[in-house]
């Protein structure tokens, strides 16, 4: 773990380059007041999901679409879908998964409608437990009983988008990824997952297993196969990356698709608060002012910083820094950071071009 102030510059990715495994670890160039990043999430439509480590000044690059289901390895059996492509599922009556299935237009995100009660997509907070209606995983949790675990209607959400948008907006959603019907049981200490086009009488089944080194084991249906995604649950602090979130919209809380959203490793121990500089300056912030209750929020929701960092823009402004706050982050192993965003533009006026300014704090 060091403990010395670094510069160091991680390489914007293009698009183009970007894969569904990219490990970016830089030499620091030598001794400065703080380290400056440049996270790879690949420019206005945000194709990649980028995971830092603050200790080790480590990067690791994933495009969105690499993976559709997570296993927790955790002592339950909980499954998450990805909501950085605004998946979403639903719960049907039957356990046959031969049976036939029909799209329902319904089971969406971000329609302005679709209420985050109706359980289809998970609790943005991260944490997984709850019996349904928007609290935990979308997908029940997965009972030893076989005969207890139901089809699900899936909706596969979007590919990256590939449009050129207008000058600091994005366009993250590409074409439909489809749908399919997806079952999941257990399989002694895993997992067992099938799973069809809509109207197939057979289907493949494959089976995951826990990695208690790792949150989750990522699994792909286009591949078959599980995936590379998340670094070990010891080795990142935060991840930029598109989120599907809950809005509330004057009637109720609705499903939204967010861009630039940042989350933590909460499920790995990291923690985090917010500081506004009318309290005190990012330069005079010492580890001395750090307020340990203030991290509680942040045990059991990852989207702390989430969009708080960011104005969004409208059409007659560019989206832009809240330069009146930073962020304070404590690692799974003790450490402290204070932690500010920089830029989220670049010269040309487009979007996805993340730069963050942070220091360990002694």
């Amino acid at each position: 773990m060091k403990k010395t102030f670094l510069f160091l510059s991680f390489a914007l990715l293009t698009l183009g380059s970007c894969s569904s495994d990219d490990d970016n670890t830089v030499t620091p160039e030598g001794p400065s007041i703080g380290a400056t990043l440049q996270p790879s999430v690949g420019g206005p439509n945000e194709p990649n999901q980028v995971y830092l480590d603050l200790s080790t000044q480590e990067s690791k690059s994933v495009n969105r679409v690499a993976w559709d289901f997570g296993f927790s390895s955790g002592t339950d059996f909980r499954v998450v879908i990805n909501g950085s492509v605004k998946m979403a599922v639903k719960k049907l009556e039957t356990s046959d998964i031969t049976l036939p299935q029909e799209i329902d237009a319904n089971v969406t995100v971000g329609a302005g409608t679709t209420l985050a009660s109706n359980g289809y997509v998970d609790n943005p907070t991260g944490v997984l437990a709850g019996a349904g209606s928007g609290i935990g995983t979308a997908i029940a949790e997965i009972s030893a009983t076989d005969a207890e675990n139901k089809v699900y209607l899936v909706n596969m959400g979007a590919l990256v988008g590939t449009e050129v948008p207008k000058k600091g907006s994005v366009i993250v959603d590409g074409e439909s990824r489809g749908w399919k019907k997806v079952r999941i049981l257990r399989s002694g200490t895993g997992y067992k997952i099938q799973y069809a086009d809509l109207t197939s009488a057979t289907f493949t089944e494959k089976t995951i297993s826990k990695d208690t080194a790792f949150n989750f084991s990522f699994f792909s249906l286009a591949s078959g196969n599980t995936v590379s995604v998340e670094p070990e649950k010891a080795k990142w602090d935060l991840n930029f990356t598109v989120f599907t979130n809950y809005l509330n919209m004057g009637n109720g809380e609705v499903t939204y698709g967010y861009s630039d959203f940042i989350t933590t490793n909460a499920k790995g121990g990291a923690q985090v608060y917010q500081v506004l500089v009318s309290t005190i300056a990012y330069a005079d912030f010492t580890k001395a002012k750090v307020v340990e209750d203030s991290f509680k929020a942040s045990v059991n929701d990852q989207r702390i910083i989430g969009a708080s960092w960011r104005n969004g823009g409208s059409d007659t402004t560019l989206p832009s820094i809240r330069t009146d706050r930073f962020y304070v982050v404590k690692d799974a192993e003790g450490n402290y950071y204070k932690v500010k965003l920089l830029t989220m533009l670049n010269e040309a006026g487009e979007r996805g071009n993340v730069t963050l300014e942070y220091a360990i704090l002694n």
